[in-house]
């Protein structure tokens, strides 16, 4: 120290090089660096899209006080409590007091920060509006995160009482009908056509359950695979958009995504073909992605943005309008956020229908499944009954 004192400690730093120069900042003179061992950790934890949404929103209200940037990651570092996501703000930490910008040292852990952050700080440090930018940022990622939960939401409950449903008969075919079987030996006389049946498919599960789970498997393997080709991720795509019940869903979301994440970019101050070119990236969907980059190539020619989303067949004609009036008025920004709070709210009204609309058509599914297996079951001993 410079008062002659000596002190021990860690520091966390890329090599011995950058802990010698942050340490020379604080007038340290260090007499020994010894690099600690790496800790074997057998489960990283995950960065969550939660823990980078608070980290923006405390990190836009510090620069907003007044706070240096240092100074507000010192602090933020020190109140992280996921070690894999404090881990990654002490590198950028170091990046930006190495003499690194906020956005090329985000622009390392793309993993974490995507393109649309990256280049809205990009934006942000350029015109020295921060804080602003990282506030939007916030809102954004706050109100994707609350579709995106809006359509698990809608997508967790059928999925979830269908597999009840498929565990439940499973196990009436494979321990429960054996039993019935047994008894219906001794009566002597033929089955029920409806009993016989049922019979048959608890013989099938004993006999091929292992063969069913392995072609289940395969066929995950296979969509799988067929998911990570180009062409094969386009047939699904436009599978789930014109699918009968949650095509409509999948749509709105869509467009809201799109809007939301254009809107946002454009009003920070990106070029619109840059914001095009990532939001067509960020979309998820390869149809849209497709419609997108047919906009951007509209807007790079100097055309419009509207005939080339009329013609993707996916966007509405209401919003091929708005954005076309948008345009001609020179508020293409706000008009686009005013289709995404729109179709926000449409999500919400088309989550509520589509559950309200599941709810008894899955219970329907359910009880008439289950309650025909037992039907069947009983009706040879009805038979016997009224026979004696």
């Amino acid at each position: 120290m410079a008062d002659g004192t000596v002190k021990k400690g860690e520091i966390e730093a890329q090599n011995k090089a950058a802990v010698n120069m942050v340490l020379r900042r604080q007038r340290i003179l260090p007499l020994k660096i010894k690099t600690k061992p790496k800790e074997i950790t057998l489960f990283k934890k995950k960065i969550k899209t939660k823990d980078v949404m608070l980290f923006t929103r405390q990190f836009s209200t510090m620069i907003n006080a007044g706070l240096p940037l240092v100074q507000c990651l010192e602090i933020l570092l020190s109140q992280q409590s996921n070690p894999t996501f404090k881990k990654t703000l002490s590198a950028i930490k170091q990046d930006v007091e190495g003499g690194s910008t906020f956005a090329d040292a985000l622009k390392k852990h793309p993993g974490v920060f995507d393109d649309l952050y990256v280049n809205l700080v990009v934006a942000g440090e350029m015109g020295g509006v921060l804080d602003i930018i990282l506030n939007r940022l916030a809102q954004y990622m706050e109100k994707a995160e609350a579709l995106k939960a809006k359509v698990k939401g809608a997508l967790t409950y059928p999925i979830v009482v269908l597999l009840v449903a498929v565990g439940v008969i499973a196990l009436m075919m494979i321990f429960v009908i054996p039993t019935f079987q047994e008894m219906f030996k001794q009566f002597g006389s033929a089955l029920p056509a409806p009993t016989q049946f049922v019979v048959n498919m608890s013989k099938f599960f004993r006999h091929y359950s292992l063969h069913m789970i392995g072609v289940i498997v395969l066929i995950a393997i296979g969509f799988k695979w067929v998911k990570s080709t180009e062409k094969g991720k386009q047939l699904i795509d436009k599978i789930a958009l014109n699918l009968p019940i949650f095509g409509v869903l999948l749509r709105k979301v869509a467009v809201a995504k799109f809007t939301r994440t254009l809107s946002t970019m454009i009003s920070s101050g990106v070029p619109i073909i840059d914001g095009l070119e990532i939001t067509s990236r960020t979309s998820g969907n390869k149809i849209v992605e497709h419609a997108i980059q047919s906009v951007k190539k509209s807007i790079s020619e100097g055309k419009t943005m509207a005939e080339p989303l009329q013609n993707s067949g996916v966007f509405p004609g209401m919003v091929v309008q708005m954005v076309s009036v948008g345009e001609a008025t020179g508020a293409l920004d706000q008009m686009l956020s005013k289709i995404a709070d729109f179709y926000d709210e449409e999500v919400d009204t088309a989550v509520s229908s589509l559950t309200s609309m599941l709810e008894p058509l899955l219970m329907v599914f359910l009880g008439g499944v289950i309650g025909g297996v037992v039907i069947a079951m009983y009706m040879p001993i009805f038979q016997m009954a009224g026979n004696v």
